[in-house]
């Protein structure tokens, strides 16, 4: 697998877990070469030779929030980084550096560090992608990008137990209850409400599989007036019973409201 060396790319975990099988090379090992004055080198898992071309770093990020499992769905399989840009790799250059410093001194809490440093790398580069990508600026992850459609989905994320209707958002946004319901299903791909409900069951997901919350508990917590109501909605979203996932964790790649 060779890229110009001019390029800088996140790529698709099929092809990282090849070209490392392939090559050999570890992750740590390459940013290690990343830390080093030989500048022909760049930071990764891959073939260094006469030949100009980019090697990989390796790592894997999980994504537990709602909206972060479901923007993975959207990812493509490789988002590239224009390297003549400046302003687009600095970033990248800079982080790479403090983790290789970071793997060739093995401080107190570098481990802590290098984690840390690697959430700040997924999500610029991924700022990068909705920036400059047109297919990422539509749907459900380019409509927070609207003033109005994007302030009455951060209502909805902050205060979920609300009980929103069309009205009360179109209210919130001085806005008429039919150009607010068009406008949010034309953005969304889906009518208000339903992102509301969708939203709070696949927040619902998330506690119930991680923090072991009761059913009743969830039903208040996301304002529904019974347990009965709740568990209704859920099943009818999610798939399958509250009970099944606080069982079973999460048997279920329960996404965000999809766009």
């Amino acid at each position: 697998m060779r890229y110009p060396a001019d390029s800088s790319r996140f790529v698709g975990l099929d092809e990282v877990r090849r070209e490392v099988l392939e090559s050999g090379y570890s992750a740590v090992h390459g940013l290690a070469a990343f830390a080093g004055d030989d500048d022909s080198r760049v930071a990764g898992a891959g073939h260094i030779d006469a030949e100009p071309a980019t090697s990989l770093i390796c790592g894997a990020v999980r994504f537990d929030h709602p909206a972060a499992r479901n923007l993975v769905g959207l990812l493509p399989g490789i988002i590239h980084v224009e390297a003549s840009d400046p302003l687009q790799t600095d970033w990248m250059q800079s982080t790479l550096r403090l983790m290789a410093a970071e793997c060739r001194e093995l401080r107190p809490g570098g481990e802590t560090v290098i984690t840390r440093l690697s959430d700040i790398l997924v999500i610029q580069a991924i700022r990068s992608w909705i920036e400059n990508d047109p297919t990422a600026q539509t749907g459900w992850l380019g409509a927070p990008q609207d003033s109005e459609i994007g302030r009455a989905i951060g209502l909805i994320h902050r205060d979920p137990a609300r009980e929103w209707t069309v009205a009360s958002l179109a209210s919130e946004l001085s806005m008429s209850r039919s150009a607010f319901a068009a406008r949010f299903t034309d953005l969304v791909h889906e009518p208000a409400m339903q992102y509301v409900t969708r939203w709070r069951m696949h927040l619902a997901v998330n506690w119930l599989a991680q923090d072991g919350t009761t059913v009743a508990e969830l039903a208040s917590r996301l304002g529904y007036r019974s347990e009965a109501a709740f568990s209704r909605a859920f099943k009818r979203v999610i798939g399958v019973s509250p009970g099944a996932v606080r069982r079973n964790g999460n048997p279920i790649d329960a996404g965000a409201p999809a766009g």
